[in-house]
């Protein structure tokens, strides 16, 4: 096994950091480049992930034998295999469901947040409220927009998480080294 010394590991970590980063933001760009595929793609993974999930269930329903919980454990997989299915099969049905799910969950979390900074926070509310303000306008142009924002919201929402979260990286590895762990 090889040990790396102290003053190896900053460099070592700088580099797996830019590296990471770069793939972040690489990736972040590729899916901004075609939001209408990104959502698409991530409909039909999701659908692919819950299929899985579905037969996973049936099997433990199976493999733990009994009749207790059988039944409901068994449906409860049927269920999701045919959910799988139908997002495989319809992305751009499955797409638009979803983001207009989104638009509801970001117009009440923004209306909530509004309301708890104006009535339960003290002094320095303005980012809670700030922040609210922007959830709740988020929610508003994405049901407003609502079905022709379900072909590219989920794409934006997953370009733009990609590149900040790659940019995140690449600030951690170009940090000083006297501040890497």
């Amino acid at each position: 096994m090889t040990d790396l010394s102290d003053a190896g590991q900053p460099a070592q970590f700088a580099w797996t950091s830019s590296a990471i980063g770069i793939v972040f933001v690489l990736a972040g760009i590729f899916v901004l480049g075609d939001l209408a595929l990104a959502t698409t793609i991530s409909a039909i993974v999701l659908g692919v992930a819950i299929i899985c999930a579905g037969f996973i269930e049936i099997a433990f329903a199976i493999w733990t034998g009994g009749w207790r919980g059988f039944l409901w454990q068994t449906m409860l997989g049927i269920l999701y295999v045919v959910f799988g299915f139908l997002l495989v099969s319809f992305p751009a049905m499955a797409s638009a469901v979803f983001t207009w799910i989104l638009g509801v969950v970001l117009l009440i979390s923004g209306l909530g947040r509004i309301f708890f900074s104006l009535r339960y926070l003290p002094g320095d509310r303005w980012m809670m409220f700030v922040s609210g303000l922007f959830a709740l306008m988020a929610g508003l142009l994405i049901l407003i927009g609502w079905p022709a924002t379900g072909i590219w919201v989920i794409g934006a929402f997953l370009g733009i998480d990609l590149l900040l979260h790659g940019l995140g990286w690449l600030i951690v590895a170009w940090r000083p080294a006297a501040l890497v762990p």
